[in-house]
């Protein structure tokens, strides 16, 4: 038993010490420097070397701040107070040789910052008596971010049903970390992003895969620079959606294509991937060359976004993003490299060494390239390698050291303070133990370790008598003593002597002797099932003078009870039975689990001495997982699965349980049928059956015992089943329709799971019904849904009998049961003849024609469009069904020349148009409102009064007015028509509004208003005042 202590030492320093030294601050993070002073170096009154508390960090100033200085921060613990210079790159700063800087503090403050002058790499050096420290580099850039060209943008003409991309083209810039965000018609109405819609946040472009009516609009595209908290935006960008008969389907074309990318180890990163297409094309992601990181990605936007998390070097690799839709297919593949900033892998600390010793100071630094590694003393260029080898130490080699590590992605430093030390022995700071305790038979170890440079000699004595070593007692090369075999008579005062060439030393402490600890009872064996509880009892006897505790451990590691508490509990009894120096413990195992099982040791121990006893502790339960899954014999719907047995946990295993999952399909496990049916507790191996063909799996296994299931292995490598004919068709064969001289023909596409082999598609049998000649065409595409077969020989409404069966590379499967459909009708042949068209206000006009005699129409499409601008974008179209022959003609130009005609249409398409007819729309309607001027009241109603309203050049004459009184609140009430200058209304209950406008043949103009609060009139703010006046004072009569 090791009797001595170690007592701390006060922080002083003795009049015969000489100390040299400089410390340094242990940097553990990128680009940062931060610790305590060690305690070593803790005393105030021996001072230290500059240790960094705060550090220069890179700063973005922009160049449109109002603030007028920036401010670099630097700041130390020193003792005595450290004094401070800066450097910008390799030039040291002469203040007052500029008027822009100034020092505050350690501060370096940069009044009126010019780009020219100040921008580039700031270091600070803070120095006192005991050297200089460096601290890292910090960039000063200048922002900015420019307006967005004035020149307009030139619109952009899509058919519906093509996709779109928008350009963002953003000004001249600095940083480049922009965020992009898009703008509809006016602020701050931003675009919401979704599966059709996307924004690159490399480009800023914007990506519409498949363009829709709704699209329509105005576009701006919307900068932002969080680095220097600017905004701007671009001209808006027209964007006109040219509208189709039918919208025609285009297969997945990858726009937005993340580059080859380069990301260090433990940053995050996107990769972009967006597709055009009509179906909006699905995408998905892998990794080329392995998974996905588990648990470290995400897949957002659709899928256009692949978020990397805490990337590792294992990361690195190919990745390919997968468009598809019913048209097709496309890839892109990106390569992430993974580099790394450095990473210290050993560092160099701070130390006090004995004069004339030798030391090694070392340090090595991971990362990816390969850091470059130099060590600066006291702020100096010293030594161009990882290490530093001292032989011979002296006062010259006391100083400031720093290790810088760096490569191409960042710097990172560690600082360290050498103190080399002289001085005669002494015991100030780490005398002899005064007391001492041993065990009788036991051994005790006192400690003797003066602070002393050169290293002293050491002798021993008791009492007065020397000691030398024997067979009892050694003197160690450390200076300790040691006794063996200990009894009452080595009990006394022991002292121990150091001495150099500097001086000399002792210090003395007294030894008790005290009785042996002994266990006098030990726990015992226990065997136990999972879930069930055990119990060990544990007795010492002692020393009745020292206090006894007993600890408790398993597998030599000790039970933290309030920890485990769920499943450990243990009770004491000092003094047992009321013996003095007897204690015993219990511990209480409740609710085992197979973790619990060991060996359980039970350690009595006093400040002296302790003695251990041990027990075995059996935990029976469930199996464990089988290991090795193995697949091999791989056929189209069966394989042989191999395991080998895992730990039975005590209990023999009885069966296994086999179970599968479609990889692709992203399946729930599922048992699986075995041959044998029942696989029994000493097999290794199964056969899996009734498999899907060319399907890839994986498979695991799990034991059961008489005491229950356990875990499942872990999966077996994936595997993929062989390939086989298909067996199912493709089901709902049916079409018809479609465009004159064509047959159009539907199907819905078989399922993924169905294929059984690579290669596969489709092969159509048609023909006319009671032909004896089919004919077949094949479809490549597993996911289309139509062929459309054009053939001018094809007679409109022909019946004929169609059937479809699937095939891949190993064969053709049978075919569907025969479906009935008809080609498609011929387009009418006929034009409707109009025979009136009216307009009805300076927006509005109405249309009738002669209808077409055909049973195959459908319906009729009229056209209309201004005759000065006539292009297909500005064409404006209204469709009727067949059984009318007349229709309005809504949202025209006023005082504008239209070009109208009419055509029929069925499934097949347009027919011929009619003649193009003229019309002329009114004039537009006056856009001034009456000037209400007077409002009475009496005893028959309330009277209102207007002035004339003039209309302007452009605008339609007057032809009267109309007043529509109505609750407020409700948009209906009575309406009056009348072409006086004013109108006499009835009084009733509750508040009204009075609504005047005039009325023209281009339509009604623009509306004055007033509102009716009870039996009081409340005028629009156009009424004079003494109008106002008389209002009141009838509300307060009445």
């Amino acid at each position: 038993m090791i009797a001595a202590a170690v007592q701390p030492r006060a922080m002083t320093h003795t009049s015969c010490c000489v100390l040299l030294s400089i410390s340094l601050v242990l940097t553990c993070c990128f680009w940062s420097v931060c610790a305590d002073v060690p305690a070593v170096f803790g005393d105030e009154a021996s001072g230290y070397g500059p240790v960094f508390e705060e550090q220069p960090v890179d700063t973005i100033y922009p160049e449109e701040s109002p603030e007028d200085k920036i401010i670099m921060s630097c700041r130390t613990r020193a003792n005595p107070a450290a004094t401070y210079r800066w450097r910008l790159d390799k030039t040291d700063i002469v203040l007052g040789n500029d008027d822009h800087y100034s020092l505050a503090g350690g501060n370096l403050v940069i009044s009126f910052p010019d780009k020219s002058k100040h921008a580039g790499n700031y270091s600070c050096l803070a120095s006192n008596e005991f050297g200089t420290v460096v601290s890292q580099k910090a960039s000063v850039q200048f922002g900015y971010l420019d307006m967005f060209s004035t020149d307009e943008r030139e619109a952009v003409y899509v058919k519906e049903g093509q996709g779109a991309v928008l350009l963002c083209a953003p000004p001249p810039h600095f940083p480049e970390d922009l965020s992009f965000r898009w703008m509809l018609n006016e602020f701050p109405e931003f675009i919401p992003l979704d599966k059709r819609r996307f924004v690159s946040q490399t480009t800023g472009n914007l990506y519409i895969s498949t363009v829709r009516a709704p699209d329509s609009g105005n576009y701006s595209c919307f900068v932002s620079s969080p680095s220097i908290a600017k905004s701007v935006f671009s001209k808006f960008i027209p964007l006109v959606p040219i509208a189709e008969r039918s919208l025609r389907k285009y297969p997945a074309d990858i726009k937005v294509k993340s580059p080859d990318t380069y990301t260090l180890a433990g940053q995050n990163v996107t990769l972009e991937c967006f597709a055009l297409g009509n179906p909006i094309p699905q995408i998905r992601w892998r990794k080329v060359d392995g998974d996905l990181p588990l648990h470290r990605h995400n897949i957002g936007m659709s899928g256009s976004l692949l978020h990397l998390y805490d990337i590792q070097y294992e990361d690195e690799g190919l990745y390919e993003c997968e468009a598809d839709n019913s048209k097709g297919k496309d890839r892109h593949k990106v390569h992430l490299y993974v580099e790394g900033a450095p990473e210290w892998e050993e560092k160099i600390s701070s130390s006090e060494r004995d004069i004339g010793g030798d030391y090694i100071m070392s340090c090595l630094a991971g990362g990816k390239p390969k850091p470059h590694v130099h060590f600066l003393k006291n702020g100096r260029m010293y030594a161009k390698n990882h290490e530093l080898r001292f032989a011979d130490l002296t006062f010259e080699d006391s100083g400031m050291y720093q290790c810088i590590a760096e490569n191409r992605h960042g710097t990172i430093y560690a600082n360290a303070e050498l103190r080399v030390f002289a001085g005669a022995p002494s015991f100030e700071w780490n005398p002899v133990k005064p007391k001492l305790l041993g065990a009788k038979n036991g051994h005790v170890v006192i400690d003797c370790k003066p602070r002393a440079a050169p290293r002293p000699s050491i002798s021993w004595s008791k009492g007065t008598e020397l000691l030398h070593n024997s067979s009892r007692i050694f003197i160690w090369q450390d200076g300790s003593l040691e006794l063996l075999n200990v009894t009452k008579s080595d009990e006394g005062k022991y002292t121990c002597f150091a001495e150099n060439d500097r001086g000399r030393a002792n210090s003395t402490g007294s030894l008790s002797v005290t009785d042996a600890t002994k266990i006098t009872l030990a726990p015992s064996n226990a065997d136990v099932s999972v879930g069930e509880s055990a119990r060990m009892e544990c007795a010492a006897s002692h020393d009745p003078t020292l206090d006894l505790t007993f600890i408790w451990s398993l597998d030599a590691k000790v039970i933290d009870f309030d920890r485990d508490r769920e499943h450990y509990e243990r009770k004491m009894d000092v003094n047992q039975d009321g013996q003095a120096g007897t204690s015993s413990s219990e511990l209480l195992i409740s609710n085992t689990q197979l973790r619990h099982a060991g060996r359980y040791r039970c350690t009595a121990q006093t400040p002296v001495d302790n003695i251990t006893a041990s027990a075995e502790l059996v935990v029976r339960g469930p199996p464990g997982p089988p290991g090795g899954v193995r697949v091999d014999e791989v056929l189209t719907s069966s394989v042989r699965v191999t395991w080998s047995h895992g730990t039975d946990n005590l209990s023999p295993i009885s069966r296994y349980n086999v179970q599968y999952r479609d990889v692709k399909a992203q399946q729930e496990w599922r048992d699986a049928s075995t041959a044998p049916v029942n696989v029994e507790g000493n097999a290794e191996m199964a056969t899996v059956i009734n498999l899907t063909p060319w399907t890839e799996y994986e498979f695991r296994v799990i034991a059961t015992n008489t005491l229950g299931t356990g875990p499942p292995s872990d999966p077996s490598p994936k595997i993929t089943t062989k390939e086989a004919r298909p067996v199912v068709a493709p089901s709902d064969v049916g079409g018809g329709g479609g465009s004159s001289r064509e047959l159009t023909i539907t199907w819905t596409p078989v399922q993924q799971q169905y294929y059984y082999g690579s290669n596969f598609g489709y092969i159509i049998a048609f023909k006319p019904h009671n032909d004896p000649e089919w004919m077949r065409v094949t479809v490549t595409d597993p996911q289309a849904q139509k062929y459309v077969h054009k053939d001018a020989k094809i007679l409109p409404s022909t019946k004929f009998e169609v059937k479809m069966k699937a095939f891949n590379s190993q064969g053709e499967g049978p075919f569907s049961i025969s479906a009935f459909i008809y080609s498609a009708q011929d387009v009418p042949a006929e034009a409707p003849t109009i025979i009136e068209t009216r307009t009805l206000s300076a927006t509005e006009a109405v249309l009738s024609w002669v209808p077409v005699q055909m049973q195959t129409v459908e319906g009729y499409q009229v056209r209309y469009w201004r005759e000065s601008v006539e292009n297909e974008a500005s064409v404006q179209h209204v469709v009727v069904v067949s059984r009318e022959n007349y229709t309005r003609l809504e949202n025209m130009k006023p005082n504008s020349h239209y070009l109208i005609e009419v055509r029929a249409y069925n499934g097949a398409g347009y027919g011929p148009a009619s003649q193009r007819h003229k019309i002329h729309t009114k004039k537009s309607p006056p856009s001034r409102p009456p000037k209400i001027i007077s409002t009475k009241m009496n005893n028959r109603g309330i009277c209102i009064t207007w002035e004339q309203v003039e209309p302007l050049a452009n605008e339609s004459t007057v032809e009267g007015y109309k007043v529509l009184y109505r609750p407020e609140g409700q948009p209906n009430g009575m309406l009056y028509t009348t072409i006086k200058h004013s109108i006499e209304l009835p009084i009733k209950k509750g508040d009204y509004l009075v609504e005047v406008r005039a009325h023209s043949e281009g339509g009604d103009g623009a509306v004055a208003q007033v509102r009716v609060a009870g039996a009081a009139v409340l005028l629009s703010p156009s009424l004079g005042f003494f109008s106002l006046l008389l209002t009141v004072l009838l509300s307060l009569i009445l």
